[in-house]
């Protein structure tokens, strides 16, 4: 009976010893865009157009990155405990859907394709206390023989309001709310053309 006894003391001391270990750590912290703002077409789209995001491997992954400019700009870091909800260009590529009634590619029949391609996707600190959420990249136009029929460069900046993970998720969530905007009124420009108004009629 005291064998018992000595091996249950053991296991709630081990117990205690671990809790008090795990509780000593920083929760994981998971990120997504928040919820979807609102629809910014004033109606419907007369014709579905799809949409495809695209983004390199490492851009592409649950890390939220960073770069110390001020260091070794070249060099791309991970929070340790802060993680995306899932892979950056999926969340983008739901987020244009939801504010621009895109189609998500291979899901319909559509006459036009929208495609993105993210370069960067990161928090950059040019000083220690200073950083802003940086996008970069480029969209297509494509037609329905998915030939490029126009371009847009993306190079967007959102400062951050704070060093650390959460104000590099806050800063990179404004810079696809400004995606969403620019490729809206792109949209607009490139429906008044003759190029690509059969994309937007």
């Amino acid at each position: 009976m005291r064998w018992l006894a000595a091996i249950l003391f053991c296991l709630c001391l081990s117990a205690c010893f671990t809790s008090g270990k795990r509780g000593g750590e920083s929760p994981l912290a998971i990120y997504d865009f928040g919820p979807a703002p609102s629809s910014l077409l004033p109606v419907p789209r007369k014709q579905p157009i799809a949409l495809e995001v695209r983004a390199p491997l490492w851009f592409d992954s649950l890390g939220i990155d960073y770069r110390l400019a001020y260091v070794d700009a070249a060099r791309l870091r991970e929070y340790a405990r802060a993680r995306w909800a899932g892979p950056p260009a999926q969340m983008i590529q739901q987020r244009l859907s939801q504010q621009l009634g895109y189609v998500v590619a291979g899901q319909g029949q559509t006459r036009c394709l929208v495609r993105v391609e993210v370069t960067e996707f990161s928090q950059v600190f040019a000083m220690a206390e200073s950083s802003r959420g940086v996008l970069q990249g480029r969209i297509l136009l494509l037609d329905r023989s998915r030939r490029q029929v126009a371009e847009l460069a993306l190079n967007l900046e959102k400062l951050a309001p704070s060093p650390d993970a959460r104000g590099g998720v806050e800063a990179l969530t404004l810079t696809v709310e400004q995606m969403a905007i620019d490729l809206l009124a792109w949209e607009k420009q490139l429906a008044a053309g003759e190029v690509a108004r059969a994309c937007f009629s």
